[in-house]
């Protein structure tokens, strides 16, 4: 099973299902999907990987989302040994952003800004 490397995509003109994931769906995702949900080009949804999460990831999440980020290394193992079948061919991006911020911290907000930006081409 291949899992596309990351790389720029090149924007049509229908919105990209994106699925943010970090462990406990409690600072980092829901910021992420808090942010990118007001673009016009991004639907958002975020998840956890954590049975204990807010709102842990689903196979329905995986097979609705086009794209989907994930907070480290750790959660991309944990959604391969989850869901390899369903994430099949879609790229996972692992953006590197520890736990270490609150929800809507201004710092985070301008990571993934930056970091989904550059890789969906929307900077």
């Amino acid at each position: 099973m291949t899992v596309l490397p990351a790389q720029p995509y090149k924007m049509s003109d229908t919105p990209i299902n994106a699925l943010f994931v970090c462990s406990r769906n409690q600072w980092r995702s829901p910021t992420a999907e808090q942010v990118w949900r007001k673009h016009p080009m991004v639907r958002a949804r975020s998840g956890g990987t954590s049975p204990n999460a807010r709102h842990p990831v689903s196979a329905a999440d995986i097979e609705w989302a086009e794209v989907i980020f994930v907070m480290e290394e750790k959660h991309k193992s944990r959604l391969m040994a989850s869901y390899r079948n369903l994430i099949g061919h879609k790229p996972v991006h692992v953006l590197d952003i520890p736990d270490e911020y609150k929800y809507m911290d201004a710092e985070l907000v301008e990571q993934l800004q930056q970091a989904v930006g550059d890789i969906l081409d929307l900077n």
